[in-house]
């Protein structure tokens, strides 16, 4: 492996929290809290945002000069464009041996989980074509029609017992041009399952997850 650039798509308009990516979050825009950690991985090559914000395009300017901006075209702005297509489109812009994308709403991910994510992805090249980063979970699951999942209720073992299932978090992914474009997905078909902590995990996706990370954030500078 001997180049990865790094890819951070960026909406401007925001469904559920309006202008969440630019709200502000421990005295800072919430993007310029997963630019700060990406500048402190030394293994990438590049840092590049696909955004259609002006916003946020004046922040990369002013404070993250550095980082390279992708002005995202009209047709993948809708809600409903997948981010497949739109990593597709980056990575016709972005040539690099391998692309890791995380997201602006993961805000207490730390540099050095994503360096060890390389790492492992480094090491098992011969195992994996793409990775994930996942959240462990042991507890009782029930699909939609009442049957469990993960565990027989006849039998209550304690859960930290169960057999663990994961969770896709969001917070990573690595992937290679070839994979992406054989699958049209960021996972492929022999993907390793990165696993983070819970904490460091948290997706931001309603004011009640900025409240809790700004919280959790608090409790780091304590």
């Amino acid at each position: 492996m001997t180049n990865i650039a790094a890819l951070v798509p960026m909406r401007h308009h925001s469904q559920r929290v309006p202008e969440k990516n630019f709200r502000e979050l421990g005295g800072r825009p919430l993007f310029h809290h997963i630019l700060i950690t990406l500048q402190d991985v030394l293994e990438l090559e590049g840092i590049f945002v696909d955004t259609d914000s002006p916003i946020i395009k004046e922040g990369i300017r002013e404070a993250f000069p550095q980082v390279q901006v992708i002005d995202r075209p009209e047709h993948l702005r809708a809600d409903e464009v997948s981010m497949n297509r739109i990593l597709a489109h980056d990575i016709s812009l972005v040539k690099a041996d391998y692309y890791l994308q995380t997201h602006s709403t993961n805000p207490l991910l730390k540099a050095a989980t994503i360096s060890s994510a390389i790492k492992r992805f480094k090491e098992g090249q011969g195992s994996y074509d793409s990775l994930f980063s996942v959240t462990r979970l042991q507890t009782r699951l029930y699909d939609q029609n009442g049957q469990p999942i993960n565990h027989d209720p006849r039998e209550l073992i304690q859960t930290q017992d169960l057999p663990p299932v994961y969770e896709e978090n969001s917070c990573l992914y690595l992937f290679s041009e070839q994979s992406l474009k054989k699958h049209g997905h960021r996972i492929g078909e022999s993907p390793c399952l990165f696993e983070i902590d819970s904490r460091e995990a948290w997706d931001i996706d309603t004011l009640l997850d900025f409240e809790i990370v700004d919280f959790l954030m608090g409790q780091e500078r304590e």
